[in-house]
């Protein structure tokens, strides 16, 4: 039977130089992937807990990863589209609000923001990746695990929809 000496001292030094790489990578790259998160969740606490989730994930993987930011964009891809689908659904209560609230730029925004809110889970990730983050096709297919063809009809999907949301539509013909 042979023994092996353990190799703490060299196995300590790895995780203290993982765990500086990670922490750069954090420093760096948290505003991009915040707003990334922000833009599928809509919300910004909501955002940031999205963003925790998605970097405890990564750091578990960390010594493995090849493309520390694209793992990362699709982990919170995922991670969202998973409590989308756990989220129960269910129209929530508000106050008296006006007939026709006064539209400016900010509000013709938000509009768009709520009618990409109510898109399903998968085409709302493939707007937000395609469109606010300017990524291709075949960067979109890799992050979300699925064939080009797929991110192609998921936007075009998504685009039809918002092209008949009734918010959308009656905002264009004032």
């Amino acid at each position: 039977m042979r023994h092996y000496r353990r190799q703490a001292p060299i196995r300590r030094q790895d995780e203290l130089a993982d765990r500086a790489i990670f922490q750069d990578f954090v420093v760096a790259r948290s505003d991009r992937l915040l707003r990334t998160a922000y833009l599928l969740t809509h919300d910004w606490a909501t955002a940031e807990d999205l963003l925790q989730e998605s970097l405890a994930k990564a750091w578990f993987a960390w010594p493995g990863i090849d493309e520390p930011e694209a793992y990362v964009r699709r982990v919170l891809v995922t991670t969202y589209t998973s409590w989308w689908r756990r989220r129960w659904r269910r129209e929530l209560p508000s106050g008296d609000l006006p007939d026709e609230p006064a539209r400016d730029d900010a509000g013709r925004r938000e509009e768009l923001w709520e009618a990409v809110g109510r898109l399903p889970a998968k085409q709302r990730a493939v707007i937000v990746l395609r469109f606010y983050e300017d990524l291709p096709v075949a960067e979109v297919a890799r992050l979300l695990g699925c064939q080009e063809g797929t991110v192609k009809s998921q936007t075009a999907k998504a685009l039809a929809k918002l092209r008949v949301d009734e918010s959308i539509v009656k905002e264009l013909h004032r």
